[in-house]
């Protein structure tokens, strides 16, 4: 176990992870913290706000001091700095017009989180797959998929990526290998899982050339208490499958916070550490900065390399913070105002522009135009998916059967689609 734990990539090693911050009702006393009173959601309105800095965390016991954070290229940092800032514009817009009536049903919202989904999944390659959570719309952001269609989709409209029969919670497409949001905890798991699984054997059984993809797997911290964590832990390493299990540990699952419903993997410990689990089953466990993009960034980029090498699994909990409440129906009133202001303080996104600025990476007129091009992007996102056309009601019992149109097929052979008086409804379907 100890030579797993010497794996740690050095954006992890000396990162001392999070105090627990006491939620109201619980006993105890608020660490001190330094929190600002500002909360920064929407960069529409604050494009210019730059948080200060993170206090310096202290050093953890057993890790080394962390190397100097390597610079980034104007390259990369355009990357990382459009597909943040479009995440959180693309999740408030989407608050917006749920409550204009736009969206039904639950809607989850990303806000706070930007920094893993950008960290990670920018780390990868196009080709790599990912399964995601109901926290879907800024996974299927990053790994490309159009935001207008994203956006008719969480409109319930034809255009979106799955025809508007997916919503906001199951957000799905093959073309972008973005396997799936689901709406019940652990389920994309064993998908993940399974992706994975379909690379080794093509690799390995079928020789099949290219096979080398990656799989990145999302849930959070509630999730790594269900039985589907484990069996697929196991499994993975168990055969070395090049897949990466990322934690994103937003401190409350639902209305749990962490630390009430998950004891200590290691008897030292007073609280729950996920990463930890991680060399249990033979694989790297990672704690990382989930608000710091480059960190994660690190940490993606060394288990991605170690996955595709062949060398299996990696376990990566990135610390992190939503900032709405669970769903748009949440009226958050669990969190206390201290904790929302300490995260509100680290919003990813400013981190990042002031870390561009200050190691002169890009200008403040390059950044300024990165942010008119994605206010742009979202706007026209919201046009198409008003204009777009609802889905047709023949659409309803489509890849239900198997059938090339899914209606079934009629005892005289025939498919039931071609029956008189189908696209009337007429039709007898039984």
């Amino acid at each position: 176990m100890s030579a797993l734990l010497h794996q740690l990539p050095s954006s992890c090693q000396g990162y001392a992870p999070r105090p627990s911050v006491p939620q109201q009702g619980l006993k105890g006393s608020a660490p001190q913290v330094q929190c600002r009173p500002t909360r920064i959601l929407s960069h529409r309105t604050l494009a210019q706000a730059v948080s200060a800095p993170p206090a310096a965390p202290e050093k953890s016991k057993g890790k080394d001091k962390p190397k100097q954070q390597k610079s980034l290229t104007p390259e990369v940092a355009k990357d990382l700095y459009r597909d943040m800032f479009l995440g959180r514009e693309f999740e408030e817009m989407c608050a917006q017009m749920y409550y204009r009536g736009k969206m039904f049903g639950f809607v989850h919202l990303y806000s706070g989180q930007e920094a893993v989904s950008t960290g990670v999944l920018r780390a990868m390659r196009p080709d790599d797959y990912v399964c995601s959570t109901y926290r879907d719309h800024v996974h299927a952001l990053s790994k490309g998929v159009p935001a207008k269609n994203i956006m008719a989709e969480l409109f319930g409209k034809k255009t979106g990526i799955c025809r508007g029969q997916g919503g906001s919670m199951h957000m799905f497409s093959a073309e972008h290998n973005l396997l799936g949001g689901f709406a019940f905890i652990g389920e994309g798991i064993p998908i993940g899982l399974g992706a994975a699984f379909g690379v080794k054997y093509r690799k390995e059984s079928i020789g099949l050339e290219g096979s080398d993809q990656v799989v990145a797997s999302f849930f959070g911290d509630g999730t790594c208490n269900v039985g589907q964590f484990y069996e697929c832990l196991n499994m993975a390493s168990l055969y070395k499958l090049p897949i990466i299990f990322v934690v994103e540990n937003n401190l409350w699952a639902i209305g749990m916070n962490h630390p009430r419903a998950t004891g200590p993997s290691d008897p030292n410990d007073t609280e729950p550490h996920i990463w930890k689990k991680g060399p249990a089953f033979g694989m790297p466990g990672v704690l990382v900065d989930g608000m710091d993009v480059q960190k994660v960034r690190e940490v993606a980029v060394e288990a991605v390399a170690r996955a595709r090498a062949g060398l299996g699994p990696t376990l990566i909990e990135a610390e992190t913070y939503r900032f709405r409440g669970h769903s748009l129906a949440d009226p958050d009133e669990l969190r206390r105002k201290e904790e929302k202001e300490h995260y509100a303080a680290r919003d990813p996104i400013p981190q990042l522009k002031k870390a561009i600025l200050e190691g002169n990476i890009l200008t403040q007129d390059e950044l300024k135009e990165i942010e008119k091009d994605v206010l742009a992007e979202v706007d026209a996102a919201v046009q198409f998916a008003e204009e777009s056309p609802k889905p047709d009601k023949a659409q309803l019992l489509e890849n239900v059967f198997a059938d090339p149109k899914g209606f079934g097929i009629h005892e005289d052979g025939r498919y039931k689609y071609q029956m008189p008086g189908f696209s009337s409804g007429n039709s007898a379907l039984v």
